[in-house]
């Protein structure tokens, strides 16, 4: 009875691994795909031009050209995370860059008018953008977790290649 219980928490927790990672990837490339549309650019206007960090952008840059820029950037930390399996090192790179997204991505909270419900306070958030960005809190959990374990990985093989030459 015991081994089936090990046994079940093992495959839930493979199954968990591979469900937060690849779901953290899908969730990176199908909006990163998304930022080309003119719907999605024109979407992301009013969180980024209220933003510190990117309201700067949009007197250089059209749009289109901005959320194209956010596109890349979205479509690339994706296919890093990805490459877990060839290259643990890359995974991390990309979890990292994750990180830094929905860092920024939650700041949008603070910045972006609308997001408490109209006529309420804290706690009541408006369900856009409110709720709409605070799912990126577990979007950064889930890209921390998978920095930490890409890098133990990593830190797994380098160990693994130097006693190999000694």
């Amino acid at each position: 009875m015991q081994q089936s219980t090990s046994t079940n928490a093992d495959h839930l927790l493979t199954s968990g691994t591979i469900v937060i990672r690849y779901g953290l990837v899908v969730v990176l490339i199908w909006i990163g795909l998304l930022k080309f549309t003119s719907y999605e650019a024109e979407g992301i206007r009013p969180l980024a031009e209220h933003s510190p960090f990117f309201s700067w952008a949009y007197s250089f840059l059209s749009t289109q050209a901005f959320s194209n820029i956010l596109g890349v950037t979205e479509i690339a930390t994706g296919l890093l995370i990805a490459m877990r399996p060839m290259s643990p090192k890359l995974s991390a790179l990309g979890s990292i860059l994750g990180v830094i997204t929905f860092v920024i991505t939650l700041t949008f909270l603070l910045s972006t008018p609308g997001v408490i419900q109209q006529g309420m306070s804290f706690p009541f958030i408006s369900g856009s953008p409110g709720q709409f960005l605070i799912k990126d809190l577990v979007l950064l959990g889930a890209s921390l977790w998978t920095a930490g374990e890409a890098l133990a990985a990593n830190h797994k093989n380098v160990k693994s290649n130097l006693i190999g030459t000694i």
